[in-house]
């Protein structure tokens, strides 16, 4: 069994995750990263009193509303066991009336989805001039569209599956002829894996479609890649350690990510160690090329011949008991409060927005 190998929840009370997991670090020698111990440059210690006063932003009005009320919580208690000044807003319309009266210094954003991840609020900050956790406006919004990131990546020569843009007038008779099937039904504009369908013959095609349109008005049709799921998390320079993704389901959807107690999670990989050094080091490469910062994860498919195709990225990703990146530290050795304190070190960098 792989020493971080848990079912659902119990992963994230691991007592005793592995430590000295591979690390991989920008401007190194390993395919452009440097790898090392975990303490040569992960245990600096930074004042709370350095941040000032810190709004924590969660909630929201996306669909992603629920998950984001869960990791805000586990964002402002771990800030606040950490001696920060910080305070917890559920962000609504009157946000950034909120922002403005509580004379905040800096935001620690933890809105998943739209409004608060595709450089809507990102941009509101930068004209009150508060700084951010996170990736600015370029990088959220642009990550933001599946669409838009699967054409950057193809121009610079990343692996990502091929793909139809499908609007309500689309033949869909198009989707078989190009693609084939199975194919992935999703939503050009969710995460969390909202709106997905896997389709495997045609006469399901137009219900998945259906389903997509319910949460936004451009779909992906996007060819299926059998195999195994991982993620990688991204932290500052670094890539963290890859987690493969074990579920019963047909695919690790939104069941799978937050309600199941059956998905498994598999940290170290099972990957021999060259090849999960290559791969974390294309995901922070593909991270970069999208203008995405800070903090994030990159979502992959390895298939039957362990060829890596990047599906997305997320710029906030969850910090619940489900959540991956969180993991992923665990595995680096990394607690919560450490990582916490690491993604809020992101708004101190000049020029960590853009």
């Amino acid at each position: 069994m792989d020493a971080f190998a848990t079912e659902g929840r119990s992963c994230a009370n691991e007592a005793n995750p592995p430590r000295g997991a591979p690390l991989f670090k920008k401007g190194g020698i390993q395919g452009g990263f440097w790898c090392g111990a975990l303490e040569q440059h992960m245990n600096t210690a930074t004042d709370p009193k350095a941040f000032g006063k810190v709004a924590v932003l969660y909630g929201g009005w996306s669909a992603e509303r629920e998950i984001s009320l869960k990791s805000g919580a586990t964002v402002l208690a771990a800030l606040q066991r950490c001696d920060v000044d910080a305070y917890g807003i559920d962000a609504g319309t009157d946000v950034l009336q909120q922002l403005a009266r509580g004379k905040y210094d800096r935001v620690f954003n933890i809105l998943h989805g739209r409004g608060g991840e595709d450089g809507v609020i990102q941009g509101a900050l930068e004209v009150l001039r508060l700084p951010y956790t996170g990736s600015g406006v370029l990088g959220s919004a642009l990550t933001m569209n599946k669409r838009l990131t699967k054409v950057v990546w193809q121009q610079l020569g990343f692996p990502t599956p091929p793909y139809v843009v499908v609007n309500r007038d689309t033949d869909l008779g198009a989707i078989e002829e190009q693609l084939g099937f199975p194919v992935a039904v999703k939503p050009t504009r969710e995460g969390s894996s909202i709106g997905i369908s896997k389709v495997t013959r045609a006469e399901d095609l137009a219900e998945a479609c259906e389903l997509g349109f319910e949460h936004d008005d451009t779909l992906l049709a996007e060819r299926w890649i059998s195999g195994g799921e991982y993620t990688a998390g991204v932290l500052g320079d670094e890539a963290l350690p890859l987690i493969r993704m074990e579920t019963p389901r047909s695919f690790y959807d939104y069941q799978a990510k937050y309600l199941t107690d059956t998905t498994r999670y598999h940290c170290p990989c099972g990957l021999p160690a060259d090849q999960e050094r290559d791969i974390a080091a294309l995901c922070w490469r593909a991270f970069e090329a999208v203008g995405a910062s800070g903090w994030g994860r990159v979502d992959l498919i390895l298939d039957e011949r362990f060829r890596p195709w990047l599906l997305e990225v997320n710029t906030i990703p969850g910090m619940t008991d489900h959540s991956l990146v969180p993991k992923a530290a665990a595995a680096a050795g990394i607690d919560l409060e450490t990582l916490v304190m690491r993604i809020l070190a992101t708004s101190l960098k000049e020029g960590a927005q853009s």
